[in-house]
């Protein structure tokens, strides 16, 4: 008998093993900056579920992190220098198939978001994944192409929509991501230009922004480990490096594959360790 169940199991260790990739592997792969492996995944579950928008929006997502990382965009010397990050004069150029694909994902995803969003107004996943097109669409437009001020327009349809999902399930952690960065951002700007922007449900509390990213950092899905990259931005942008140093070890930890974890935690272990002299 004990053989007999011996077999059986060593029978069913190949079906475990081959458990099927989901979009939880490729957004894993793409915070391992795996980019490739992220798009292979993402293609082939597109080819099972051509119809389901949040594949096609973290493709979006995946080739903005690409050209992100291709640009030195996320190193934190640009982060934390707004001169930088609003100076037209780039170092590099958009890469133009990667901007082409881009644009291609978002739109697949805005196509199928809105088809499945006229059949049913109330469906949580078609409004998260247009919550994230339209933020990748923003971050493209402020950091690639240097188009800040044109970028509040999409940057509010993506607060819009993560906060109809909020209503419907408030415990949809994921959604605070984007309506605690709106917060932070409306809380950043000037007064003048303030006047001219509302965003739904955001007051500009730069405080209760940061609260959103530290609820997502702890009960977050696919966008914990990007809040805690925003929060040790901010941390270093308001002078507690200490602060980020926490965030950026999580992050070196839990993704040992990606380079740019560990290239910041080096740089800013050297800056923390000569503060403590």
């Amino acid at each position: 008998m004990g053989r007999i169940l011996a077999l059986a199991l060593l029978l069913c260790l190949p079906a475990l093993a081959a458990e099927p990739e989901n979009i939880d592997t490729a957004v894993q792969r793409m915070y391992d900056f795996n980019f490739p492996a992220s798009q292979e995944i993402l293609s082939r579950y597109v080819a099972q579920h051509p119809e389901d928008p949040l594949p096609y929006a973290f493709r979006a997502s995946a080739y903005l992190f690409k050209e992100l990382d291709r640009m030195s965009i996320l190193e934190s010397e640009f982060l934390t220098d707004d001169n930088r990050i609003a100076e037209k004069k780039k170092r590099l150029d958009p890469d133009p198939a990667t901007r082409k694909s881009f644009l291609q994902a978002v739109t697949d995803t805005e196509s199928r978001s809105n088809t499945v969003l006229k059949a049913n107004p109330y469906d949580i996943r078609a409004l998260f994944a247009m919550s994230i097109a339209q933020g990748v669409a923003t971050d493209y437009m402020a950091f690639v192409e240097k188009r800040q001020i044109a970028s509040l327009s999409v940057a509010k349809r993506s607060n819009s929509y993560a906060q109809r999902l909020l209503k419907l399930d408030p415990k949809f952690y994921d959604a605070y991501l984007t309506c605690g960065i709106s917060e932070y951002m409306v809380g950043s700007l000037p007064f003048f230009v303030k006047w001219f922007v509302h965003f739904d449900n955001i007051e500009g509390d730069k405080k209760r922004g940061v609260d959103r990213l530290i609820l997502v950092a702890r009960e977050g899905h696919y966008f914990k480990p990007f809040s805690k990259i925003l929060l040790a931005t901010i941390a270093l942008r308001e002078k507690r490096p200490r602060d980020a140093q926490r965030f950026l070890q999580e992050l070196a930890t839990q993704y040992p594959e990606n380079p740019l974890f560990r290239k910041e935690l080096d740089k800013l272990n050297v800056k923390v360790g000569a503060l403590g002299n």
